[in-house]
């Protein structure tokens, strides 16, 4: 009798073994995420801030294999597929492409060509993630139900600006705007953090672009002799706001103004959403894992991309699936939220699907303060004080 109970706990063991064999040999759940960008890189003022050819991208890399870390646990694989758009490339074909085998795009292109994207795949259940387009259109009137906004809008940049300067009291700002397109978008988002927070614009002036080789024209001594000139005679300011997103003459204006004033916005003081110099909340554990993989620091659209990796990660691993329309769901939903080291848990906004999230001011070495300022109050978040809140927003998803 004892032999037989003894054999039968045996095969029963066995068998209990074979079943736990089998389902950890099932195959894991695969999640295809897509990352569409632009080929090249676009020169900057600094050297040393040339951007990496693989700028973005390197983030969502290193998110794939966090997610893959706590999926191994869940039998969930993720994979990152990746895409750059050669001159002329139809991007809305290269998306489609991407979109046959991941439900999942992350997308590192200018507005229009996202809304394309985003027009193109409507019918595809895909989900893209805006990685780079920080147009305030994109959450407005052009908003699109299948994109989530993790990069912050030009608003929720001069909010965070704003806020600072005004909680310092430089309150009177002479601003700077250069004569492109991008430039004029920022002004009009200083101009509105001005009037919201309470600052004055004492007066604006124009940096016209004439072209031409700017290392190799214009030395530094003849740079040093136009800002004096190009800034003297202006009524009394607290500092020079710059919007200067083209990199023409921003990075020009430090130190060589005709006051002796601080500069701030695309210059000096700067709003970002990540910098190399973030080591607060466990930042400086994700920074040195990066730099270990990619020997070069951390930058704010490398952060944006492992954000909206991470958001794709959180998702699946709270719903124990890879079903896009389940995460999806999920992501939009009121139980969203994901960690990014800036201090609090980020969320979604529900009218223009913008992720909530703090804004660093940093002065290429340090990170000087983070927005919202202490005594910016809201109703809901604090961070709804960055940016279009519900009530000013245009946006109907669509």
């Amino acid at each position: 009798m004892i032999r037989w109970l003894v054999g039968l706990i045996g095969v029963s063991l066995v068998g209990a073994g074979l079943a736990a064999t089998q389902a950890l040999a099932a195959e894991p759940t695969e999640i295809g995420i897509g990352y569409l960008g632009v080929a090249g890189t676009r020169s900057t003022l600094s050297l040393v801030e040339q951007p990496a050819e693989n700028d973005g991208v390197a983030g969502a890399r290193l998110a794939v294999e966090d997610n893959n870390t706590t999926g191994k646990f869940l039998n969930q694989r993720f994979k990152l597929e990746e895409h750059r758009l050669k001159e002329g490339e139809d991007p809305v074909q290269a998306a489609t492409a991407l979109a046959e085998h991941n439900g999942f795009i992350i997308a590192d292109l200018p507005a229009d060509g996202l809304l394309k994207v985003a027009d193109g795949l409507r019918d595809h259940g895909t989900l893209l993630f805006n990685a780079g387009a920080i147009d305030e259109r994109l959450r407005e009137t052009d908003c699109r139900a299948n994109v989530i906004h993790v990069a912050p809008t030009r608003a929720m940049l001069a909010d965070a600006l704003g806020q600072y300067l005004v909680w310092k009291r430089w309150s009177r700002w002479l601003l700077v705007v250069g004569s492109h397109d991008e430039d004029k978008l920022y002004a009009d988002a200083l101009r509105r953090a001005a009037t919201r927070f309470g600052a004055k614009i004492v007066q604006e002036r124009t940096f016209e672009d004439t072209g031409g080789a700017r290392r190799t024209d214009s030395g530094v001594t003849l740079i040093q002799r136009q800002m004096p000139v190009f800034t003297q005679q202006a009524p009394a300011y607290d500092v020079l706001v710059a919007a200067d997103e083209s990199e023409v003459f921003g990075a020009y204006l430090p130190y060589r103004t005709w006051d002796p004033r601080p500069v701030a916005g695309s210059a000096g003081l700067v709003p970002r959403s990540w910098d190399a110099a973030q080591d607060q909340w466990g930042a400086i554990q994700m920074q040195n894992r990066f730099m270990k993989l990619n020997s070069r620091r951390m930058t704010a659209l490398d952060m944006q991309a492992w954000t909206a990796a991470r958001m794709i990660g959180e998702a699946t691993s709270r719903t124990n699936s890879g079903d896009v329309k389940k995460v999806t769901d999920f992501i939009k939903g009121p139980d969203f939220s994901v960690a990014a080291f800036k201090g609090t848990r980020l969320t979604l906004r529900d009218w223009n699907l913008q992720l909530r999230q703090p804004i660093l001011l940093v002065d290429g070495r340090m990170v000087v303060s983070v927005s919202p300022q202490e005594g910016f109050l809201h109703q809901v978040s604090e961070l709804d004080t960055l940016g279009y809140d519900r009530p000013e927003s245009k946006c109907k998803l669509k």
